[in-house]
């Protein structure tokens, strides 16, 4: 269980992110990708979790689904939509991935909104866990992130970012940043809103999918 920003179904942006990766997550289908060698190799792990960037971190319920949602609708309608700030391919620690152009306090507001009001809904880590993510290294913040609130990369450790690749070597990376650029080119230049959060939902280890769209106030 998450919240995720996606595009809307609409938004020329979804299209080229579920073609990127290969797959539709609104359907839960394979959709074809673009003639690039090598590409569904470096996309084959953010395949799974569908095209998204991370509000509330993936979760298991500590209460129902019911509860969750109520709770998720709540948070949707407190907060009314705004426009998306620009997006651009950017080198996300070694992955690529859509980022933001500039800083987004309205966005920052949401991804916060969502993690806060949903954490009681969450089951807390247990110590395989903890001892998995602290494997990647941990600054103090996001240690105390991770204690607070299970996952350490939220509230001041939040970025946002819409994963497109495995983590690329700098030759690699010399290859994929430019194909990404030419391929999102026409979507990113359009205009959009952020109108609504999505829920996603797995099934045992299988792949994400979208349950729910709440529309924003």
């Amino acid at each position: 269980m998450a919240l995720y920003w996606a595009p809307d179904p609409d938004d020329p942006l979804a299209a080229a992110g579920n073609a990127w990766l290969g797959r539709d997550a609104e359907l839960g289908a394979p959709v074809p990708a673009p003639l690039l060698p090598g590409l569904a190799e470096i996309a084959e792990a953010p395949r799974g979790y569908g095209f998204h960037a991370t509000l509330s971190p993936p979760m298991r319920l500590a209460t129902g689904w019911e509860e969750f949602m109520a709770a998720s609708g709540r948070i949707a309608a407190s907060i009314a939509g705004f426009p998306m700030p620009e997006l651009c391919v950017t080198d996300m620690d070694g992955f690529l991935a859509l980022g933001i152009a500039a800083p987004c306090a309205a966005l920052h507001r949401l991804a916060d909104a969502c993690v806060a009001g949903t954490d009681r809904h969450r089951l807390r880590p247990d110590a395989a866990e903890l001892a998995r993510r602290r494997k990647a290294g941990l600054s103090p913040l996001q240690e105390a992130l991770l204690q607070r609130w299970g996952y350490p990369y939220v509230m001041e450790g939040w970025r946002f970012h819409m994963t497109l690749s495995r983590r690329l070597t700098a030759p690699e990376m010399a290859v994929w940043h430019p194909a990404a650029e030419a391929h999102f080119a026409a979507a990113l230049a359009m205009p959009r809103r952020c109108s609504a959060v999505s829920v996603f939902t797995q099934k045992g280890a299988g792949a994400f999918l979208i349950a729910e769209r709440l529309q924003l106030r």
